[in-house]
């Protein structure tokens, strides 16, 4: 593992000159624009209350009330600001545009580097439970390599600029991480993601294979081509597909407009708190593995660390242009009969990820990915960092030390 972890690291950090303008950063979030947070949850204008059962026509009125009450006379961001600072953040400039990004050093000796990248709507602290895991395996009784770890946030969320501009899809932050990765001393690494994230991850084996020593999925988010000259479907793949379409019919909604009209949304979830937090939240029962219950998947104060930096950073606009960028069908990127990553690649299949989705066979995987390592996972969902962080570290430290 050191041997692996050497070429990884080509040279040592402390005798090579910077190769990017990187600057340390820390979270300050001022007293005004907290004071003016709290102001805001108790004007909130309250809907009426939905009939039928709760959440069914979306976010549960009592829930948010309770959470904004919380939010506005109990929530210690202060003390949550303590924590995140309790890592290394930076700030690099790609272009011209500010990249927040956290990087963890192994513990002892040279770690494999491992660039994580979460998506949406979620943010770089989804990913943060993975860090003692993979930086100290040791120390968690994970028999595998130490890693160098790199999060950044995506492009428009928390702390990351986003370029004024569309075609800021998978294959644009694929390059702009390739970036990040070499101007921090590395000539090889692997990347992991969810979401966008495992968009972004697929697009830097895609696109630039040679630097990649693996990737890590936590779930699929780029289909195969499966067009003219393509195998046939299997029998698994045929009702996974079925089961899938049948599962956006009833939650297209969000991404409907998230993909065309992006900025018409991000006014209201912009100056509302209550709307920002309906919406988010909404996502994070719905597609984690919590039995319809968030208080016993996560803490409030988590879910609010989360809804807190959108709100703090006004980056909720901004990150939905991702959809725009990705999934409006004037920009998406479709995949040819030939496009094929081969770099390797080991997916952790999480059972009640979009719950009611259904799970894709490997099959499926393998039309696009050489897949070395598929871990089907007893529990957890669509945010695996944040609800199972100990499987998935233990999957990506058996996945990297397998190679």
């Amino acid at each position: 593992m050191e041997q692996l972890a050497s070429r990884m690291n080509a040279r040592s950090q402390d005798l090579m000159e910077p190769l990017l303008h990187v600057t340390p950063f820390s979270i300050q979030i001022e007293a005004d624009v907290l004071s003016d947070l709290r102001q805001r949850i108790r004007n909130t204008r309250w809907p009426d209350q939905a009939p039928g059962a709760a959440w069914e026509h979306g976010t549960d009125l009592a829930y948010l009330r309770r959470l904004l009450a919380y939010w506005a006379d109990g929530f210690d961001w202060h003390a949550r600001e303590r924590e995140l600072n309790a890592v290394n953040h930076f700030r690099a400039d790609l272009d011209g545009v500010h990249i927040h990004f956290v990087h963890e050093r192994a513990r002892r000796g040279r770690g494999i580097p491992l660039i994580l990248t979460h998506g949406w709507p979620s943010t770089f602290v989804e990913l943060l439970p993975l860090v003692p895991f993979l930086t100290d395996p040791d120390a968690h009784g994970i028999d595998g390599p130490a890693f160098d770890v790199v999060i950044p946030s995506l492009p428009g969320y928390g702390f990351s600029e986003r370029p004024a501009r569309t075609g800021v899809n998978y294959q644009h932050v694929a390059g702009l991480w390739h970036r990040l990765m070499r101007g921090l001393g590395y000539e090889r690494y692997g990347a992991q993601g969810g979401d966008f994230g495992a968009g972004v991850a697929t697009f830097m084996a895609l696109t630039n294979p040679q630097p990649m020593v693996g990737v890590h999925l936590s779930n699929l988010e780029i289909s195969p081509y499966t067009g003219p000259g393509a195998r046939p479907l299997s029998a698994a793949e045929k009702a996974y597909r079925a089961i899938n379409e049948a599962f956006w019919q009833d939650e297209y909604g969000y991404k409907a407009i998230q993909s065309t009209k992006p900025q018409t949304l991000g006014y209201g979830l912009n100056d509302s708190p209550a709307g920002l937090a309906a919406w988010i939240l909404e996502k994070w029962r719905a597609w984690a593995d919590s039995r319809g219950n968030l208080d016993e998947r996560f803490s409030r104060d988590f879910l609010l660390t989360t809804v807190t930096l959108y709100w703090v950073t006004q980056t909720i606009a901004s990150s939905m242009r991702d959809y725009f960028d990705n999934d409006n069908r004037r920009f998406r990127i479709a995949l040819g009969p030939h496009d094929f990553v081969n770099v390797p690649t080991g997916i952790a299949v999480f059972a009640n990820s979009f719950v009611d989705e259904g799970q894709p066979p490997r099959e499926w995987a393998e039309r696009l990915y050489d897949v070395r390592r598929w871990t089907p996972m007893p529990r957890g969902g669509h945010f695996a960092p944040a609800e199972e962080p100990e499987l998935l570290a233990h999957d990506i430290a058996a996945f990297f030390g397998g190679l």
